[in-house]
């Protein structure tokens, strides 16, 4: 079972990282999965919970960073030592096979921290903003997928990593929603 999932798992990361393997995506995702592409995106929300929200925007950043700092610490720093999968890109199995979009790193693959990240922040701010703001959820949504299906279309995670990575995210992002959204009566 392990192993046809597995073999399931490389099959379809190939057919991502190879397969859809074009000029415009090889330009497009890399930047897609940056951090420093998505700064005025972190800007703006930081300012709009301010300007919106007043004193309760303290929380909504507050609530930001900590779905981050879990979500960080629980895919780097507790489930990848403990999973130790090595990443496509450094997987010798796949040398010949992997496209070099980016540098690798060293660290371990399984989950994708930036699937958890931005998954969980994603969906903090859908459980938050939803109710003012409808077009927060496909637009939460695609912004965590994108960066997500990046992650595999330069080689450093393969989907299972990103999957797991969005539904870890997804489950902290809302179980810090609904700490904030006890605390916010009190706010």
């Amino acid at each position: 079972m392990i192993e046809s999932l597995h073999n399931f798992d490389v099959e379809l990361f190939l057919k991502i990282h190879r397969g859809l393997s074009n000029g415009f995506l090889d330009w497009f995702l890399p930047l897609m999965r940056n951090r420093y592409t998505w700064a005025p995106l972190y800007l703006f929300i930081i300012i709009f919970s301010f300007k919106e929200y007043k004193k309760r925007g303290w929380y909504i950043i507050g609530g930001v960073i900590l779905t981050f700092a879990l979500g960080d610490m629980i895919s780097s720093r507790f489930i990848k030592p403990f999973v130790a999968r090595l990443r496509p890109c450094n997987e010798p199995t796949l040398i010949h096979d992997i496209i070099h979009r980016v540098p690798c790193g060293s660290g371990y693959s399984f989950p994708s921290a930036h699937a958890t990240n931005h998954f969980g922040i994603a969906v903090f701010l859908i459980m938050v903003f939803y109710p003012r703001w409808k077009p927060i959820l496909p637009i939460g949504l695609a912004w965590a997928f994108i960066i997500s299906f990046a992650q595999i279309y330069v080689g450093v995670h393969y989907p299972i990593d990103t999957i797991a990575g969005a539904a870890l995210g997804s489950t902290i992002g809302f179980l810090v929603a609904l700490i904030y959204k006890k605390l916010q009566p009190a706010l």
